[in-house]
């Protein structure tokens, strides 16, 4: 923060707080605790008339604490721009201080499973509340909170993956995280809109629900020349690019004409970030074993 924006902060908080200290000490010492003088502010309702009194002398006071309060806080905490406090805390320290007291709390029960295969981790129950816990902190935001995702985000439940669903190829996604990247009109820039039907009329005969019998019949050609480098020949897909099948009807951005029309014109991005920037790898590893309790 510059110079001048740490004055500025600086003179607004503390303006506040004497102000308020100024507000209070001036209101009091205008006005009289004389009974029979007292004045009246000329409002009354229903046989009910407002005088100009003083607070009683325990709430005054109080109000006054809290201006005290407020300028010790402010002299011990950060608060006044680019005053660090004479306690020196931030909220990094105090974020790294709990990190430790946690890691030094748990980290021997992470480790306890970490070294622990992951379709035997998979079957401890004790294992999989520590991995719900991970997924519903790291993962339920993009897949959900069961793991059935939603567009754009894979259902974890069912044995459709499109990166594989090994042990090992949970683990390498949870480590390094994954980035798709369907080419607006696959590998075929030149493809015309009369032939993006035809092509969205072939998938969707894999599983019979195309439009236009003629239309899928040549989108067989588009097919072999925008979509096979990916999908295969046959449209089943290539786990290594983390291209879908196209032939189970399981659908990641939706299985409507018009789904796949959007998709085949306008390309589709996804990535999953990598978790080890984020947890250990025994909390890795736990992870990848309730993540492959899920479909197995």
């Amino acid at each position: 923060m510059s110079t001048f924006w740490s004055i500025w902060i600086s003179v607004i908080v503390l303006g506040t707080v004497f102000g308020c200290w100024w507000l209070l000490w001036a209101t009091r010492k205008s006005q009289t605790t004389d009974t029979e003088t007292d004045r009246t502010m000329g409002h009354s309702f229903d046989g009910i008339e407002e005088y100009d009194n003083p607070l009683p002398k325990w709430w005054f006071y109080l109000f006054l604490a809290t201006c005290v309060f407020a300028l010790g806080y402010l002299a011990l905490y950060p608060g006044l721009g680019n005053w660090k406090g004479l306690l020196g805390w931030t909220a990094v320290n105090q974020w790294e201080a709990e990190v430790a007291e946690a890691e030094e709390k748990y980290g021997p029960i992470y480790a306890q499973y970490g070294q622990t295969p992951v379709p035997e981790l998979a079957e401890n129950s004790d294992a999989m509340k520590i991995g719900q816990r991970l997924f519903a902190n790291n993962c339920a935001v993009c897949h959900g909170s069961a793991a059935r995702g939603q567009v754009g985000f894979p259902n974890l439940t069912d044995d459709d993956w499109l990166w594989g669903g090994t042990p090992e190829a949970i683990l390498e996604t949870l480590h390094n995280g994954r980035m798709g990247n369907m080419p607006a009109k696959g590998t075929m820039p030149s493809m015309t809109n009369e032939q993006v039907d035809q092509v969205v009329n072939y998938v969707l005969s894999f599983s019979g629900r195309e439009k236009d019998a003629e239309a899928a019949k040549a989108g067989e050609q588009v097919f072999a020349q925008a979509c096979v480098a990916c999908h295969g020949p046959e449209g089943k897909g290539m786990q290594a690019l983390g291209a879908p099948n196209l032939t189970d009807n399981t659908w990641l951005y939706g299985s409507t004409y018009e789904w796949i029309k959007e998709t085949v014109m306008n390309g589709r991005q996804n990535q999953m970030p990598a978790q080890d920037r984020l947890l250990s790898d025994d909390q890795i590893q736990i992870l990848a074993a309730y993540v492959y309790s899920l479909s197995n």
